[in-house]
């Protein structure tokens, strides 16, 4: 099984001025020490489990980052199951990038 869960969490009570790029960084740097495979986007971070369990466990350990030093932390998540199927990030962008003729990298 392929679960792929894209989601973006940060704190919404940070001081006026100060970017989400270091609470991010910090979620970003357990993800990597999970042994997740994941993508960072602009807007967000796209994970592939093998379990949703596996993938909510992630998005929870986020949380667990960020609510020692905060009050208010915001999320958004979508989550894509496909039964017998693996390693989807980067073969899901491969497939349209080949529909139209774009040449990836």
């Amino acid at each position: 099984m392929s679960v792929l869960l894209e989601f973006a969490m940060f704190p919404t009570d940070k001081k006026d001025g100060d970017g989400a790029s270091e609470s991010v960084s910090k979620i970003i740097d357990m993800i990597n020490k999970s042994g997740v495979s994941y993508k960072l986007t602009a807007m967000g971070t796209i994970l592939e489990t093998e379990t949703l369990k596996e993938a909510l466990d992630i998005v929870n350990k986020s949380y667990e980052v960020l609510e020692p030093f905060f009050q208010r932390v915001y999320s958004t998540i979508n989550i894509d199951i496909r039964k017998q199927k693996s390693n989807r990030i980067e073969q899901k962008i491969e497939s349209i990038e080949k529909k139209i003729g774009r040449v990836n990298h």
